[in-house]
């Protein structure tokens, strides 16, 4: 087991950085604190990419709410829409995020432990990381997934929404407290194997880059950045049909004499074929894979910071003289 050192005696890493060695073992709100600090973060800087993204995979957009690209996108909607606008939903977004990171990280830790300990009698399983994302992703969504369904509401043109509050009684008073989990299916078929590639790829760059998995911003933002551009374009298409399910885009529906409102993922599936064709499974591409670049390597690079300084301020606390 690695140990925490005074300056003087920190361990270098092979190119001779001044880093020290990531513990194998932290506890469990250690896990949970620097989730939630990384789950904030990482939604809150990329957030006006995520709104383009959400408007960009509108399958018949309103003439005013079309846009060739990211920055394009960014500088009509804050021309004609106001400064703020990208941020609108960000609030929830907000409030989701903290508790649904804080399990996500937590669980993934845990579970990967434990497998890796079966599978490979400790080392690094990629069977195992795989398998721990997809378990954690099921704790995430269940947390996230009410407040995606109302972000994206407040994101998309037009919006008939005043605010998270009125967002959230409109829904329940028009569609039903259900409506807040009508995508979650479709959203766990997407997340569970975007969080298997995520975990992979992280894991495997770590492998190649930092194999003594020393604590070391460069590789863990690298491999974060990776890790959200490659499992980000693979998963595109669930991404589409899950926008379709929490925003029931009424033009979209209206316009293939959908009445009511979509709701599986099957339906959805068909209704982005039927309304753009292969193509319009990879509308928003662009923006995803620019939102999950950095936002994925903000996650993992602050999440392992966070992992790193609690676990050195407790385990300094604990080497202190009359502590127990």
């Amino acid at each position: 087991m690695s140990q925490i050192n005074d300056k003087d005696n920190e361990p270098f890493n092979s190119d001779g950085s001044d880093y020290e060695s990531l513990p194998p073992h932290v506890s469990v709100m250690t896990h949970m604190t620097a989730g939630a600090v990384a789950g904030i973060l990482e939604h809150t800087v990329m957030y006006p990419v995520d709104s383009v993204k959400t408007r960009m995979q509108s399958l018949q957009p309103d003439p005013n709410a079309q846009y060739r690209g990211v920055i394009e996108a960014l500088k009509r909607i804050i021309q004609t829409e106001g400064f703020f606008r990208p941020l609108r939903g960000l609030n929830i977004t907000m409030i989701g995020a903290g508790p649904a990171h804080a399990l996500y990280f937590a669980c993934y830790e845990r579970v990967k432990r434990s497998l890796s300990d079966v599978i490979q009698s400790g080392g690094n399983s990629h069977l195992a990381n795989g398998m721990a994302g997809s378990v954690a992703t099921v704790l995430h969504d269940a947390v996230m997934n009410p407040a995606e369904v109302v972000k994206q509401r407040m994101q998309m043109y037009n919006s008939p929404y005043r605010g998270l509050l009125d967002c959230v009684r409109t829904v329940t008073r028009t569609e039903g407290i259900g409506a807040f989990y009508r995508s979650y299916s479709t959203q766990l078929t997407m997340n569970i194997p975007f969080q298997a590639v995520h975990f992979i790829t992280y894991e495997l760059m770590q492998e190649q880059l930092n194999p003594h998995r020393l604590y070391h911003p460069g590789t863990h933002i690298v491999s974060g950045a990776a890790a959200g551009a490659v499992s980000a374009a693979i998963t595109t298409p669930l991404d589409v049909c899950k926008t379709l399910l929490n925003t029931q885009e009424n033009v979209a529906l209206n316009s293939m004499n959908i009445s009511g409102h979509l709701s599986g993922m099957a339906n959805a599936f068909r209704t982005v074929y039927r309304l753009g064709g292969f193509g319009a499974f990879f509308k928003g591409i662009q923006a995803r894979v620019i939102y999950q670049m950095p936002s994925t390597a903000i996650a993992w690079s602050v999440y392992e910071f966070f992992k790193y300084f609690l676990t050195k301020q407790q385990m300094e606390q604990e080497q202190r003289p009359g502590s127990l």
